[in-house]
């Protein structure tokens, strides 16, 4: 289809008769959840084809990495995907430390297993949260709000900050926990077990939600390989592919951990992967406070000043919406030459112009925020 100028909405005849038009959902609709626009070709109701138009919020967070130095762009990755700004900080600094064979303390591996999972729970529980608002149901958001922040209160104690983190450094992380937050985290891990079991009263078992959900916005395997799809996206499609169990980092290959996966990649099926990841989450968080050992949290040797050696790196890691990867061609000084983010939400984003057309007008709210996309790391 030739998508030609027009204004917002614009009416078609074709050779039948029947009358199309072209309607933009966004840049500012609320259910994307950010400045992203999807033009819509439809029929009546019906969705014929789509465009996703991204750029609205582009930052250069990519060009910024080559105009500073390693160190200084540390706190531009939490801002990527602010949502998974632990995971983001915490992967970016895995990425020089494997480049320059830094090696990681033992105790600092362990905190950051407990911090990146619980800023993966506290991901989850905002898409939930939001994707349940979006399909008219209030009550399951106040329920993932109110659980969200006692993960961002325990995030602040440890680190000062309740959204984007600079908790990591190359080397380890920048402070220690103490008893208080272990104990808490644990008291957290034993209070969410039971709440899961009251998400999935009041929004797995719901009739209305499962009726909103079931069988909307397949996205199968061979449509999410091709498209280059991670995460619980991909999962929930049946294949289980987790870069912590397939490419491990850190000490993910000493805890035990399943990778839920799906059935159809449907919307329901995208949303029982997200709940089952909870609960490995919180697996893998018990472990962790069970096996901390004591000793430093930072590399007694770490230059101070970043230089990897000259040649292509790459590292990946797993983040709430799937494959991570930080591409780093080094020159041997203290300023990359390119860094390149591979970012799973631009993958799956992709694939909207094959997932939408067929449905209808009210299921692209559904179906868009069942992919839980965020904006920045697609306009990177």
């Amino acid at each position: 289809m030739t998508v030609s100028p027009s204004p917002t909405m614009e009416l078609v005849a074709d050779e039948a008769d029947r009358e199309t038009y072209y309607l933009n959902m966004g840049p500012q609709h609320p259910s994307t959840h950010g400045v992203l626009r999807l033009r819509l070709h439809l029929e009546g109701e019906r969705i014929l084809a789509c465009e996703p138009v991204i750029g609205y919020g582009h930052r250069a967070h990519e060009k910024m990495a080559e105009n500073r130095d390693y160190l200084q762009f540390l706190p531009n990755t939490s801002r990527i995907d602010y949502l998974s700004g632990m995971i983001y900080n915490l992967g970016y600094c895995q990425a020089v430390e494997r480049a320059m064979q830094i090696e990681v303390p033992e105790r600092a591996e362990y905190i950051r297993v407990i911090a990146g999972e619980l800023n993966r729970i506290s991901s989850h529980l905002l898409w939930m949260g939001t994707y349940l608002l979006d399909l008219g149901g209030f009550t399951p958001f106040l329920y993932a709000f109110t659980d969200r922040e006692k993960i961002l209160d325990l995030l602040d104690y440890v680190t000062g900050s309740r959204l984007t983190y600079c908790y990591g450094r190359f080397g380890g992380v920048t402070m220690d926990v103490d008893d208080v937050f272990l104990r808490d985290v644990s008291d957290f891990c034993d209070y969410f077990e039971d709440r899961l079991e009251e998400y999935h009263k009041l929004v797995t078992r719901n009739v209305i939600f499962r009726h909103r959900t079931r069988g909307v916005g397949v996205m199968g395997e061979e449509l999410g390989l091709d498209y280059g799809v991670t995460g619980p996206c991909l999962r929930a499609a049946g294949i289980a592919r987790d870069v912590r169990k397939d490419e491990p980092y850190g000490i993910y290959d000493r805890l035990e951990f399943d990778v839920p996966t799906g059935a159809g990649g449907d919307c329901f099926d995208r949303h029982m992967v997200r709940m089952s990841e909870m609960e490995q989450c919180l697996r893998l968080i018990e472990q962790a406070l069970r096996g901390i050992p004591e000793g430093p949290v930072q590399a007694p040797k770490v230059p101070k000043r970043i230089r990897p050696p000259a040649g292509d790196h790459y590292f990946a890691c797993e983040s709430a919406r799937g494959h991570f990867g930080i591409y780093i061609r080094s020159d041997g000084t203290d300023i990359p030459v390119r860094m390149k983010m591979r970012t799973p939400s631009f993958a799956n984003v992709s694939t909207m112009p094959a997932v939408l057309p067929g449905t209808m007008l009210a299921d692209t709210v559904a179906i868009l925020g069942s992919v839980d996309v965020v904006i920045p790391e697609i306009d990177r």
